[in-house]
């Protein structure tokens, strides 16, 4: 199963010890294929800076367990707007259409309303861990 993880869901693995962390521990250990887009980690990288005044030794520890973790790293190419009804969402939609991914795990309501773009879920954190047995 290949899945996009939202910024907020990769934000909240980092800074808590909650579902989000357990579901990034299972991106580590392979339990699905964890797609890293690049716009979601520019995204990710600005905001441990900015919002929560991270140093950059720990960003590049955020990052190189984000990149062992995933199984691609995927750079969009196309384009997309009107889809979602906060149109700076529209460039994660792009990226599960690209890389036809079966789930986006995403915490922001903007996206969650739309339950399902094309062939991909959008679901919540706790909805996907729900997914797995143990």
């Amino acid at each position: 199963m290949k899945v996009i993880l939202d910024t907020n869901i990769l934000l909240s693995a980092f800074l808590t010890n909650g579902i989000c962390a357990r579901i990034l521990k299972r991106a580590r250990h392979k339990h699905f294929s964890f797609i890293l887009c690049e716009p979601v980690l520019t995204e990710t990288k600005r905001l441990l800076k900015n919002k929560f005044s991270l140093t950059a030794r720990e960003i590049a520890f955020f990052v190189s367990v984000l990149s062992e973790a995933a199984d691609e790293e995927y750079h969009p190419v196309g384009a997309l707007s009107g889809i979602c009804r906060d149109p700076d969402d529209d460039f994660i939609l792009l990226c599960v259409d690209e890389t036809k991914s079966d789930y986006l795990v995403t915490g922001d309501n903007d996206l969650l309303v739309l339950k399902q773009y094309k062939n991909t879920k959008i679901i919540s954190p706790r909805d996907f861990e729900l997914l797995f047995a143990d």
